[in-house]
């Protein structure tokens, strides 16, 4: 509450006179007895009203009936009336009280409207991000085929076909062999996917006596999609052989997990 408006508004002069109805007299009180202001104005007021009573009254004299009227009359004609002024709205709060109202519906909306742009460009990013990555992959692919292509056309080349063993006799695969570069490339399109947890594994076979020798694991299996892995092969290899083993591969195959077996 402004105090100082709450004086400066006429009622408590009004409720000194006790022109107020008895629920504003009861919210005047109550006001009073929080603010020692309007307390203490209220007491100001009854002790002026008081003074200008006793100024008013008759002195004792002789003088009765009309003149003594006449006399009352004449000494109260150099009082001052002090007009009390109405309450006026004041028309410059509600002005700022709207202005602030719609200032925060702007700042809300700029703000929302901020949100919403930093999320579309966060979109947009990302899709960049996607689109990036995916023409990325596919020029990997490319290059990737092209080598493949390269490699399978090669004259100097040597194709052995790994048929399928007992545990999956459906099972197939190729391997492309370049003896001068010490490349292979295994196209395991053939194979099943591996369970959780487990992973193919390469090998290159001497015969007599068996020796393998790890060449390495078909990585990612499900997730490459022309299932070709690329292997450098410095052995003397008499057979190529793939196993399942578990994630990590093992330092000797798994003969009971062969899956593919091919000579040279």
């Amino acid at each position: 509450m402004d105090v100082k408006e709450y004086i400066s508004s006429g009622i408590l002069e009004l409720y000194v006179a006790g022109t107020l109805s008895e629920q504003e007299n009861l919210e005047i009180s109550k006001n009073a007895e929080q603010y020692p202001e309007i307390k203490a104005e209220i007491l100001a007021i009854e002790a002026s009203i008081l003074a200008l009573s006793k100024a008013a009254a008759p002195a004792r004299s002789a003088n009765k009936g009309f003149n003594d009227i006449r006399n009352r009359i004449a000494a109260l004609k150099g009082t001052k009336v002090i007009p009390m002024s109405e309450t006026k709205t004041n028309w410059f709060t509600y002005v700022g009280w709207a202005a602030s109202v719609l200032l925060a519906v702007g700042m809300l909306w700029m703000y929302n409207q901020n949100s919403q742009l930093k999320s579309e460009i966060n979109v947009a990013s990302q899709t960049n991000e996607i689109l990036e990555q995916q023409i990325f992959e596919a020029n990997t692919s490319l290059e990737k085929s092209k080598e493949l292509l390269g490699t399978i056309r090669d004259k100097n080349i040597e194709v052995i076909a790994l048929g399928g063993q007992t545990v999956s006799p459906t099972s197939y695969a190729k391997a492309y062999w370049n003896k001068e570069e010490q490349k292979v490339f295994i196209d395991a399109q053939g194979l099943p996917e591996p369970p959780d947890g487990m992973v193919y594994q390469v090998w290159s076979l001497k015969l007599d006596p068996l020796t393998p020798t790890s060449m390495g694991l078909l990585e990612d299996f499900k997730n490459d999609d022309n299932k070709v892995f690329a292997f450098a092969n410095p052995n003397e290899s008499e057979a190529f052989g793939i196993t399942l083993e578990p994630a990590g591969g093992s330092e000797s195959p798994t003969l009971e997990q062969l899956y593919t077996l091919g000579a040279v």
